[in-house]
């Protein structure tokens, strides 16, 4: 954990959310400002900065699976499918990441087709 960091916060409950999933590995929460009627964030319990870090460590390939799959899953559990969802990944201040603390953003619930906001 880093203290400084907001994610972290809300992962060990120094902050509240409306946690919409939590395992060992990841919380899902509500986005406090959605792009989309549906929009989430899935978050790793554990700290990295952005998906260029997670690429360096051996772990990386199996908490990107794991945080891919879990998205998928609550999409298609909370009825995102079959019409479909959008899963963003922002890394660093050009790709419009504002949280530096890996996460993706799970959009849905109207039709996405021709934006591209996030």
């Amino acid at each position: 954990m880093v203290d400084s960091c907001i994610f972290c916060k809300i992962i060990d409950g120094r902050i509240p959310s409306g946690r919409i999933h939590e395992d060992d590995e990841l919380i899902i929460i509500k986005d406090i400002n959605p792009q989309a009627k549906v929009h989430w964030l899935v978050i790793p319990k554990v700290h990295v900065a952005h998906l260029d870090e997670l690429s360096l460590r051996p772990e990386g390939s199996a908490m990107l699976g794991r945080l891919l799959e879990r998205a998928a899953y609550l999409a298609r559990v909370q009825g995102l499918m079959p019409a479909g969802y959008r899963v963003v990944i922002n890394t660093n201040p050009a790709g419009g990441q504002t949280v530096y603390h890996l996460h993706a953003h799970v959009l849905g619930g109207e039709s996405l087709a021709g934006s591209f906001g996030v």
